[in-house]
């Protein structure tokens, strides 16, 4: 049988900090109020585009995995917050990786669009359809906040990681998964002013408001995650003493705790950054695994538990068994250009360039609008 084993891995992270404090000057907050609410310090905003961070990370988990790009079967780039609709983003990472023979598809999610991109890897690798495959996860994000929204813009960063899926006849990869959308409540997440609801009735490009209903989401969110991740173990006939790291999406530190709490893991098992990176949506996960692995928490033959949800309302669970390898074969030495600006001064520039609420309101309020909820 055969089975896509996760050999290469990568992040790419941003240079620019925004701290709580950076937050508290031009919003009604401060860090006490933020980590109280989110567990978050700080978060990564971009001075570069999403196919940018996207080639670093992709880069580093070719050179982690000893694949060069010309070798890729296929590319899965995971994000809510793409630099272009048409072409696809996918499409603008092949020629910066020169992988001349891979198919190229975007997938969008929101926070779990990773996740279903190493869902989709997986089912390629299993039927035969590919043998090497790379997935992204990656946002930049902070091109499309609604700035003056304190419930939203302490929440989320940038940043971007990838990793490598190769066809193996060992078990190991994905060995079990859920993936489900709770679809009767996807107007508890909204981002308004993107796409083409909102197209020709006056909405300046990059100007959003954003529907966040944290009560609700806060309950969906613990139900799907908690629900997803008891369904893996037992598609796989573990319990989560088995489990060696849970590494769960980074939405906000409540959350994590009441899913731990209701699975049955203590803290100490959950691999944390929602306090260094805040929600970087589709990168969120990837990056936290990136990470576990760096910092020793993912073992040979281990078990991987990665619970998430999304705007949608879409939600994942899934267990991976790893491989004999933590370390990578190579390194790369692509890095991010320089950047002259701090996080503070680009979100500023960001704002200088927004329309303010009151000119563009009605137009993301409109009956056009109103008639798609």
């Amino acid at each position: 049988m055969t089975y896509a084993a996760l050999t290469g891995w990568g992040k790419c992270l941003p240079p620019a900090i925004l701290t709580n404090a950076d937050l508290g000057t031009f919003l009604p907050t401060d860090d006490a109020w933020i980590t109280s609410r989110t567990g978050m310090k700080e978060r990564r905003v971009s001075h570069v585009s999403g196919i940018e961070m996207s080639y670093v990370a992709a880069m580093r988990a070719l050179a982690c995995a000893g694949v060069a790009p010309d070798e890729l079967d296929f590319i899965i780039y995971g994000s809510c917050s793409f630099d272009e609709h048409v072409p696809n983003s996918a499409s603008g990472l092949q020629v910066k990786l020169g992988a001349h023979k891979a198919a190229a598809m975007d997938v969008n999610t929101a926070c779990t669009s990773f996740l279903y991109g190493m869902s989709t890897a997986t089912a390629f690798i299993k039927s035969g359809a590919a043998k090497k495959v790379l997935v992204i996860g990656v946002e930049h994000i902070s091109k499309f906040m609604d700035w003056q929204n304190r419930n939203v813009s302490v929440l989320f960063g940038d940043g971007a990681a990838a990793c490598v899926f190769e066809a193996t006849e060992n078990e190991e990869g994905v060995i079990a998964q859920k993936l489900q959308c709770f679809a009767d409540a996807r107007q508890t997440l909204r981002v308004r002013g993107k796409g083409a609801t909102y197209a020709n009735i006056g909405v300046q490009l990059g100007d959003t408001r954003w529907d966040f209903d944290g009560q609700e989401i806060f309950k969906k969110a613990v139900t799907g995650m908690c629900e997803g991740s008891l369904s893996v173990m037992a598609q796989a006939g573990v319990t989560i003493d088995d489990v060696e790291v849970v590494v769960p999406h980074q939405a906000n530190l409540r959350i994590i705790e009441a899913v731990a709490k209701r699975a049955g893991a203590s803290m100490d098992k959950v691999f944390l950054t929602v306090h260094k990176y805040g929600n970087m949506s589709a990168a969120t996960a990837p990056v936290a695994l990136v990470e576990a692995i760096e910092e020793g928490r993912v073992k040979p033959g281990c078990l991987v538990l990665i619970p998430a949800f999304g705007a949608g309302l879409t939600m994942s669970a899934h267990l991976i068994r790893w491989g004999s390898r933590v370390t990578p074969i190579a390194t790369s030495d692509v890095e991010l250009a320089p950047c002259n600006q701090t996080a503070l001064e680009i979100v500023q520039g960001l704002m200088a360039h927004k329309e303010p609420h009151d000119r563009s309101e009605a137009a993301l309020m409109s009956p056009r609008f109103i008639e798609t909820m």
